[in-house]
């Protein structure tokens, strides 16, 4: 895994009271719809781990780096040197034929599926997010459905993308209304947050989900997962 040299550009703060930085950083720095990169101040004293920072955005200069928690460090200002490494684990792939594209958000966010959203209206695809909060800068063309809908909705999407917290996991199913055993309506991937002590250092475990008769590492093999992979 790469480290890089970045720099806060401007901290961003939505109508959610969620904290974001904008990151000038290199190309291979930035991380794809659904990745995450982590940063630190080099030397910092108080700054015990590293922040993880989730792609919500790209400008000519960097790109914009969303925190778990909707909190940044109280140390990071504007022109703070910062080191980055990463990108973790896989990001959202979306297949070129996907013409509706549904987005579900079950965590306090739904920013990380914007850019996702992005790629979907580049391609020509419909795209309707389900959420229960209206994340900034949403493009105009995409459809805004309650999260309880999207039940309703399996039939019309061809392509699922889900961001949710790891303790959401259990009780999918019933949000999807779907049965035990039931197949998926259509292709689902599923972007899981968890805490990533270790950003993949040390393979601590700590944010491990079950697999069949194994477990995968979150900030290795995720964060972005097909739903199939997962035991759910």
């Amino acid at each position: 895994m790469k480290t890089y040299a970045g720099r806060v550009i401007e901290l961003e703060l939505d109508v959610q009271g969620h904290l974001a930085a904008w990151l000038e950083c290199p190309p291979g720095a930035v991380p794809h719809a659904g990745q995450a990169i982590v940063a630190m101040e080099p030397g910092s004293a108080e700054e015990v781990l590293a922040t993880p920072l989730f792609f919500g955005g790209r400008s000519e200069r960097g790109f914009l780096g969303l925190p778990l928690d909707g909190r940044l460090p109280p140390t990071w200002l504007p022109g703070m040197r910062l080191l980055l490494r990463g990108p973790l684990g896989r990001g959202f792939r979306l297949p070129g034929n996907v013409r509706r594209l549904g987005l579900a958000a079950l965590g306090d966010t739904a920013s990380r599926l914007l850019p996702l959203a992005a790629l979907g209206l580049a391609q020509g695809a419909d795209v309707a997010l389900f959420a229960d909060q209206v994340p900034a800068g949403l493009p105009a063309s995409v459809e805004l459905q309650s999260l309880r809908l999207v039940s309703d909705s399996l039939g019309w999407m061809d392509f699922l993308a889900l961001d949710l917290p790891r303790e959401a996991l259990p009780g999918l199913r019933h949000t999807l209304g779907l049965e035990q055993r039931q197949h998926l309506p259509c292709p689902m991937q599923v972007l899981v947050t968890s805490a990533l002590p270790c950003a993949g250092l040390a393979a601590c475990g700590a944010c491990a989900l079950p697999v069949g008769r194994g477990w995968k590492l979150i900030c290795e093999d995720g964060p972005v997962f097909d739903l199939n992979e997962l035991s759910w």
